[in-house]
């Protein structure tokens, strides 16, 4: 991050979702809406599995630290957003922007990571279900849940600093509403060869990488249920698993779109556009996916609902 013989930008301006004065107010609104309820579904999942005792399993010990990493994700970016919808000069100090994109980093990774970890959990419930609680142990657990977020953690140590160690020295306006590395590497007065390559390796290793995991823990277990004898059976099979499948395919069907369009439609506003569902409004479905479509779930909201006081003296 060290500034080149130029004057150094020590701010950057956020254009945000639409530069458009009439839309701000409107905007802010939907977007609050947005916010409020990833918070209260993320919140409530991580509440709920972490009192109800027949949610104690690794399949929901995992959903709890999805739906963390969801609110994280979502806090990163919103709060800065909707004070932008309302402020006249849209700005944000060049530490905070670094900070911001780090913690972004961070969760989107750790994200990618988790849905691979749920999809090797899924996989082990249906196709080697009398070692289920051998090969996903708690020890397992919390290992495959630590080094979720120590790579998503070295991911952002490694990037962000790349990215900010590039000059900054003449344009300061951010084509986007958060601080994320192509709109800042196309605002840079030097050369952006190193940062570009280490955003697009991170990138590609990491989409690659958890799509194998997620592809062959899906393949065995399409390969598992259509094994089952009985409709019942392979139904229950299934319902296992619908909710993280749904929940897989929004969002990597997301990622997709946005670095697999024809280089000639690609342009910053829709990466933009890309970024707004996968950043805010996926955070805020994930918990609506595994609450609408949990029967455990849903009855362990109606245990919290019925007796609250007993529930949280188990925390």
């Amino acid at each position: 991050m060290a500034p080149g013989n130029f004057s150094q930008v020590t701010e950057f301006i956020l254009i945000g979702v639409s530069d458009r004065p009439e839309l701000q107010i409107p905007l802010f609104f939907v977007f609050l809406v947005i916010y409020g309820l990833t918070v209260a579904g993320n919140l409530g999942i991580i509440i709920l599995t972490s009192v109800d005792s027949r949610l104690q399993t690794p399949m929901y010990f995992f959903l709890k630290h999805l739906a963390i990493i969801n609110l994280g994700n979502s806090t990163v970016i919103a709060p800065k957003m909707l004070a932008n919808f309302l402020a006249k000069k849209k700005t944000i100090s060049y530490y905070c922007c670094a900070a911001q994109l780090g913690g972004f980093l961070v969760f989107i990774v750790a994200e990618i990571f988790m849905l691979a970890v749920m999809a090797y959990d899924r996989y082990v419930a249906i196709c080697n279900p009398l070692l289920y609680m051998v090969i996903v142990s708690r020890q397992i657990c919390f290992l495959l849940v630590s080094l979720t977020y120590l790579y998503g953690l070295t991911t952002a140590l490694t990037v962000t600093p790349c990215v900010f160690s590039v000059s900054y020295c003449s344009s300061n306006v951010i084509n986007h509403f958060y601080c994320d590395d192509v709109p800042l590497l196309a605002l840079s007065c030097s050369d952006t060869y190193i940062p570009e390559t280490a955003v697009f390796t991170f990138s590609g290793t990491n989409l690659l990488f958890s799509m194998i995991i997620v592809l062959i823990s899906y393949f065995n277990i399409v390969i598992a249920i259509l094994r089952i004898q009985s409709s019942e059976g392979r139904q229950k099979a299934f319902s296992t698993c619908a909710s993280h499948m749904m929940a897989v395919t929004v969002f990597y069907g997301t990622l997709f779109f946005m670095y697999l369009q024809p280089r000639t439609n690609h342009s910053l506003n829709t990466d933009k556009m890309a970024s707004v569902f996968y950043t805010l409004v996926i955070p805020m479905l994930n918990p609506l996916i595994y609450s609408l479509r949990n029967k455990e779930v849903k009855d362990a909201l109606k245990r919290l609902l019925k007796n609250p006081c007993q529930s949280f003296k188990l925390l």
